[in-house]
């Protein structure tokens, strides 16, 4: 037993011998982090390389330049890898990008002495390399992608290149150089020094005919390093197309272009180490290879937005493309293969089947294409469902409105994305819509542009020889219909009061014109009486002149009341601070008798000149005075008041209205501009509501209240040429 168990160990330590002499260990210097995109996908293409092998071992150091560059860095460095790698042997390096490079390079003699080192990356080695060195290298291709973009949107009028500063300046020159014949065809504009919150606010809205060549952003102006989720999000709510020069985000919502094949990089970079491990490397030319690139799109994008690169490139990749025939049949035609012995005649009438077939699908086709363009051409938001309530079709209109992107809504049921509060809402409205379809086929709808319409559910089933196969939903929007009724409405209310105005003032014109006679004669009256007694003394001149003055007084009243209650019947200029002395002038004696103090402030220098409606403007003005003063009266409190501040803002005029009443209950401040809605037991709730048609529908102007600490405050606003 004991020989057998020296022999058992002699064997084990026998292998763990020759594997330590057969494995071969390589180091991968990385200049960046893990989790950053373009470095991590290099090296998954290098370990990608070595799976049909067990006899390496890789091992990766991360330098991290992007998020640590700071003096002394490099120092500490080497001072950590000369104790990490000082009892470690590499027959291999490989260094993604110039800074790991640039790193080996420096501190060859102190950490990599006469190993191999291979360079591998986007940028390019002008320099010779030395003995020993490798170079696996790739650049992106501004010029052509400029010129594919030019070739598939012929009819674009604006290009913005979205390129960071870290990489501007290395790649000015080549997109000023691809742009030298385009620039009179359309309109370029660089955004290098921005951040991606402008970015995403600038193109967060489809303008048809322009585009994006988007080549890095890593850097926004504040110097802050974009993580590459966050570059993703921002690409995600970019509304243009998007054109890119690697493939690191092409599923991420970008058309494509001619593309950079990163894990290729890393790929043919791990095949070289492979090859300089078993000495097959001597064939290379200038010991640098030259990554090929790749067409690549994005065939929802080009379904999006209208692109076909078919017509210029005949080798090109599609991700994101439907299943064709092959696909979907595959393992019918697996099975037919397998009986292909006995089935030779069945197989030669499939095939001729097959050919009959795809000529009808590509007419097909045809159809489907038109049918979808003609389908998104519709500005109402349509969608499909079928028997089990999943989503089979929709238009672009539909996405738009629900804010979803179209490859999360095939064969999904709208209620996965209840937590999305469009279609939250949405599903809300359907729910009530199948209960009552009479009465709840309208809704108010406010879309991700903050925007409020009023659309009208219509729905409708499909079938096929008479059997149910799922359901049409239409949204039609009437938002402007809607908003046509109303201003009917408004001006209609508008007209009615008019006349009510018209008639009142012909009825006042009437009693004034019998008041001035009397007046009249009470005027001669006193005169004949002062004079006629012959007693001129002072004391009744001042009883005749108390008498004048009074009925002066009545008649100026009058006719001021008679000039503010007739209708105005078109728009002039006119004083807003006039109007609202003449005003007050009228209810003066109302005002003072209800012991209400009124002070108007005029700002100095306010321009007081707006176009519109006078006597309208000071019966809206006088609804909102009575109503202060009917609150006031209710309270038993002294130093009652009414406060009126008049200022310009931004080339408009402000009214400010406010009392010390003690506010408006909020349950009513919401409701107090709606017709025939009153706070008051014999309110006729006409009164605020004419006041907004008047100022916001016939002067264009807007009117708003709140409640301040004291009271009410009503706001008026109005616009000034």
């Amino acid at each position: 037993m004991k020989f057998l168990r020296n022999l058992f160990l002699f064997i084990t330590l026998f292998n763990t011998f020759l594997f330590a002499q057969f494995e071969k260990n390589i180091l991968i210097l990385n200049s960046y982090h893990r989790g950053f995109l373009y470095s991590d996908n290099i090296i998954k293409g290098i370990e990608n390389s070595f799976y049909k092998t067990d006899e390496i071992d890789v091992n990766v150091l991360y330098m991290d330049y992007k998020r640590v560059n700071q003096k002394g860095y490099l120092n500490k460095l080497l001072e950590l890898y000369s104790l990490q790698l000082k009892n470690k042997q590499y027959d291999t390096i490989i260094a993604i990008d110039k800074f790991a490079y640039d790193f080996a390079i420096k501190n060859k003699d102190k950490l990599f002495n006469n190993i191999p080192l291979i360079y591998t990356g986007i940028e390019t080695l002008s320099e010779k390399l030395p003995l020993n060195h490798y170079s696996v290298l790739s650049k992106r291709d501004i010029t052509e992608n400029i010129k594919f973009i030019n070739r598939v949107m012929p009819k674009l009028k604006k290009l913005y290149i979205i390129n960071d500063s870290l990489s501007y300046e290395k790649t000015n020159l080549l997109v000023e150089e691809a742009l030298k014949d385009k620039r009179k065809r359309f309109e370029i504009e660089y955004i290098e020094k921005s951040t991606l919150e402008e970015i995403t606010k600038k193109f967060s809205t489809f303008k048809r005919n322009e585009a994006i060549f988007f080549i890095k952003f890593y850097e926004d102006k504040t110097k802050k390093l974009n993580k590459d989720n966050q570059i993703e999000r921002l690409i995600h709510n970019i509304k243009l197309p998007i054109f890119i020069t690697d493939d690191l985000f092409l599923t991420k919502g970008v058309v494509g272009g001619k593309l950079v094949p990163i894990t290729k990089l890393g790929n043919v970079s791990g095949k070289l180490a492979l090859d300089i491990l078993a000495k097959k490397q001597n064939n290379l030319k200038n010991n640098k290879i030259y990554i090929d690139y790749d067409y690549k799109f994005d065939s929802l994008k080009l379904r999006e937005f209208n692109i076909s690169p078919y017509y210029f490139y005949n080798k090109y990749e599609i991700i994101n493309k439907p299943l064709d025939f092959f696909q979907r049949h595959r393992d019918l035609l697996e099975i037919l293969f397998l009986l292909f012995p006995l089935l030779v005649l069945l197989v030669i009438g499939l095939l001729h089947n097959i050919y009959y077939r795809r000529k009808t699908e590509n007419l097909l086709k045809e159809r489907i294409e038109f049918d979808e363009t003609l389908l998104n051409a519709i500005e109402s938001p349509i969608f499909w469902q079928n028997s089990e309530g999943k989503i089979v079709d929709f238009n672009t209109k539909f996405c738009s409105m629900i804010d979803i992107p179209a490859q999360n809504l095939y064969f999904s049921r709208l209620k996965k994305f209840r937590t999305n509060k469009y279609v939250g809402r949405l599903l809300e409205v359907l729910e009530k819509y199948e209960r009552n379809p009479q009465k709840y086929s309208q809704f108010t709808f406010v879309n991700k542009n903050f925007e409020k319409k009023v659309l009208l559910i219509k729905q409708a089933t499909y079938k096929n020889d008479g059997i149910d196969l799922g359901l049409v939903t239409i949204f039609t929007d009437i938002t402007k219909e809607i908003e046509i009724e109303k201003e009917k409405e408004r001006n209609q209310e508008f007209l009615i009061q008019q006349s009510k105005l018209a008639e009142i003032g012909e009825i006042f014109s009437a009693i004034a014109h019998q008041w001035k006679a009397p007046l009249v004669e009470i005027t001669t009256i006193a005169q004949e009486s002062f004079y006629a007694n012959g007693e001129n003394n002072k004391e009744n001149e001042s009883y005749v002149k108390d008498i004048m003055t009074q009925v002066k007084y009545m008649n100026d009243t009058i006719n001021d009341f008679q000039d503010f209650i007739k209708p105005s019947n078109k728009k002039t200029t006119f004083d807003i601070y006039e109007a609202i002395t003449s005003l007050l002038k009228i209810v003066e004696h109302n005002i003072k008798f209800n012991y209400i103090k009124v002070d108007i402030t005029l700002k100095e220098n306010t321009n007081v000149r707006v176009y519109g409606y006078r006597n309208e403007f000071m019966q809206s003005f006088l609804n909102i005075i009575n109503n202060a003063k009917d609150e006031l009266v209710k309270k038993d409190f002294k130093n009652r008041s009414i406060k009126i501040e008049i200022f310009n803002d931004q080339n408009k005029l402000f009214v400010n209205i406010k009392d010390n009443a003690g506010g408006i209950d909020e349950k009513n401040i919401e409701n107090i501009f709606n017709p025939y809605y009153s706070t008051k037991e014999s309110g006729s709730g006409i009164g605020l509501y004419m006041a907004k048609v008047i100022i916001e529908d016939k002067m264009h102007g807007k009117i708003t209240v709140r409640n301040t600490k004291v009271g009410a405050c009503f706001t008026i606003i109005l616009e000034q040429n």
